[in-house]
């Protein structure tokens, strides 16, 4: 029964009832006429056909000929996909509610297949990031990570709260947006399940001290100058790069940003990240080589 009690329904259920009967089953035709008492008396609540949720647009790709279907990452469901009806109609109210790192309130009904936008609100557009190209391409790195590293697995309000958060940082002008970028990064991969470990070496679990170390990918965290000698895919990393990356990930924000972040420095951090990034998703993420042209085109 897709919907309560119908006529078709009732009669199938009057025919397995009187089988059983017939057979002198009384257990089970005690727990069919439950069911049929059930039907008739307290029909099958479907889920309500329409419901609001608050979303950051993800990505959109053209569905159709006047359709869009949206990627959203939401608190109470995490990733999902949905349909804005003719929103690439040129009288489209919707259209520009919907575009991509827009954070907005969604009225959405359940269709045959899809989840349908029937209504969109901005609540925040961040149009400090849609006035600079450089910000701009920093908050789609920052939306491509997630895209990356999640799927439609239901509620996360930590990774959701993360997301807007960072959009916002990236908006204001007051915060060193390479430093919003590699506080992201970590704090993401705390909260898909990839948290490096940086305190023990990965091989001997020696306590690491105060000196260069090496960083594998392969087994997500440092090995101290002994053991990273001898892993071949092993990087060398400075103390420096691992004291930040240490800070990083046992710090709140506002513990974080107080950390100047030197130019070179966050060159060796995000080199760093982009292996480690790469080796998890096995394959390389497309915003980070158009940002390395935009800083070097107006350097």
């Amino acid at each position: 029964m897709s919907e309560g009690y119908n006529a078709q329904s009732g009669a199938d259920f009057t025919i397995i009832l009187f089988f059983y009967v017939g057979r002198n089953e009384p257990a089970v035709s005690r727990l069919i006429t439950n069911s049929l008492t059930t039907s008739y008396n307290h029909p099958m609540t479907s889920r309500e056909r329409s419901f609001r949720l608050e979303a950051v647009v993800l990505r959109h790709l053209d569905w159709g000929e006047a359709d869009r279907m949206l990627t959203l990452f939401t608190a109470e469901q995490g990733k999902v996909r949905a349909v804005a009806k003719g929103v690439r109609k040129m009288r489209s109210r919707k259209a520009g509610h919907l575009e991509p790192f827009t954070r907005v309130n969604l009225l959405l009904a359940r269709g045959r297949d899809m989840l349908l936008i029937t209504q969109a609100e901005t609540v925040d557009a961040f149009l400090a990031l849609r006035d600079d190209l450089l910000r701009t391409t920093q908050a789609l790195y920052v939306i491509e990570l997630l895209d990356r590293f999640t799927y439609e697995e239901g509620e996360n309000h930590a990774l959701y709260r993360l997301l807007v958060e960072t959009l916002s940082r990236l908006a204001q002008a007051d915060f060193n947006s390479d430093l919003v970028l590699r506080y992201y990064e970590i704090r993401l991969l705390d909260l898909v399940g990839f948290r490096p470990q940086l305190f023990r070496c990965l091989n001997c679990e020696e306590e690491i001290i105060a000196q260069d170390q090496y960083f594998s990918a392969e087994r997500g965290g440092v090995l101290c100058p002994r053991c990273g000698r001898i892993v071949l895919e092993a990087r060398p990393v400075t103390i420096d790069t691992l004291r930040y990356l240490r800070h990083f990930q046992r710090s709140n924000w506002s513990e974080a940003s107080r950390a100047p972040l030197p130019t070179p420095l966050n060159r060796e951090l995000e080199i760093l990240m982009q292996y480690y990034l790469t080796y998890l998703l096995e394959r390389g993420l497309n915003t980070p080589t158009f940002l390395r042209r935009i800083r070097r085109d107006w350097s």
